[in-house]
């Protein structure tokens, strides 16, 4: 588990299922998501599922005072992945996750870099990697077809190189 001043992130229980649905079935929220949303609770749980069965050993969930708001992790090879309930967006929570959770990756993990394959245009992502330290590194068009829509990549990425002694002090 990881604390930081708000938020507790932690691997996922079952009961995060119907709390993460407000997330993952959500079409705004999902908009520059891998995939469409979830039209069923039960996409959600089996979501957390594979977050429990360590499918994803890196990944967790985000909670506020008890809720469960996102996930945030690396959930392929060092690739981070982070998407937070739109009640919580511009209160820099995201951020505040990031900050705690990148170290804990390079450390952890053992990761020599962590990258990050963004929407163009989801704006806020884009600035908030970039506030972390992230440097873009590559576009690319028609990299994912999500429903019927194709979309575009910007790939970011920072070195573990980058943390000045084990303390994660950008933006």
């Amino acid at each position: 588990m990881i604390t930081t001043e708000r938020l507790l992130i932690r691997p996922a229980q079952d009961r995060d299922a119907a709390d993460l649905f407000e997330v993952y079935g959500d079409a705004k929220t999902m908009r520059y998501w891998d995939t469409l949303p979830d039209a069923q609770l039960a996409q959600t749980e089996q979501r957390v599922r594979s977050f429990m069965q360590a499918e994803h050993p890196g990944y967790f969930v985000i909670t506020l005072e008890g809720r469960a708001i996102g996930t945030a992790g690396i959930h392929s090879n060092d690739e981070i992945g982070f998407i937070l309930n739109r009640a919580h967006w511009r209160k820099g929570l995201m951020r505040e996750c990031l900050q705690a959770l990148i170290p804990w990756c390079f450390e952890t993990l053992n990761l020599p870099q962590i990258t990050a394959d963004t929407d163009p245009r989801n704006t806020a992502s884009i600035t908030l990697l970039k506030t972390l330290g992230f440097e873009e590194t590559g576009r690319a068009s028609r990299t994912l077809k999500v429903g019927d829509t194709w979309c575009d990549s910007v790939y970011f990425r920072i070195a573990r190189s980058s943390l000045q002694r084990g303390d994660y002090v950008a933006g």
